[in-house]
């Protein structure tokens, strides 16, 4: 699915903008975030300099965290006041909440761990969410959450850039 969606990106706004903003937005997405930015990045895909796409992707992957943490917990509030998004708010909490053993029980390095380590299910926007939903604070998630994306963007450098670019490149 993330292959998917980051072909997606690729030919819709290829062309119309430069790759760098692609893997911006690619970033910024839900489910792809900085892995999928950094795997669109690599020679596999767009073939952008490593040294340029760290950076664009780990700013792309943090912009909407700050959103997240101080302003999900009263949007979702908010939404379960509605007859029609009321299930799909609960859904969403509890699946979150189901990862969300390790946040809880370790709470800033369980966070850095659960964004940094690119698994499925994992990263930035979920481990955001969890934070906010066990009422960690902003100035603990956020960092933790910085470390993470950071942690990510250097095993997905490795792998794009070196295992797959060696493959590809």
């Amino acid at each position: 699915m993330s292959e998917a969606l980051i072909n997606w990106f690729m030919v819709t706004l290829g062309g119309k903008v430069g790759k760098e903003f692609i893997l911006f937005l690619i970033s910024m997405v839900p489910i792809l975030e900085l892995r999928g930015g950094l795997l669109a990045a690599g020679p596999a895909f767009l073939n952008v300099e490593l040294a340029k796409a760290v950076p664009i992707c780990v700013i792309g992957n943090l912009v909407p965290i700050p959103f997240i943490l101080l302003l999900i917990t009263k949007i979702f509030d908010w939404m379960k006041g509605t007859k029609r998004l009321k299930p799909m708010v609960e859904k969403l909490e509890k699946k979150a909440m189901s990862k969300s053993d390790k946040i809880e029980k370790y709470e800033f390095w369980g966070l850095v761990l659960f964004v940094g380590i690119p698994l499925p299910g994992t990263g930035a926007w979920t481990g955001s969410l969890i934070a906010a939903l066990l009422g960690i604070r902003f100035r603990k998630a956020f960092p933790a959450v910085v470390i993470g994306v950071c942690l990510a963007a250097f095993i997905m450098s490795v792998i794009s850039y070196g295992i797959i670019g060696g493959i590809f490149g």
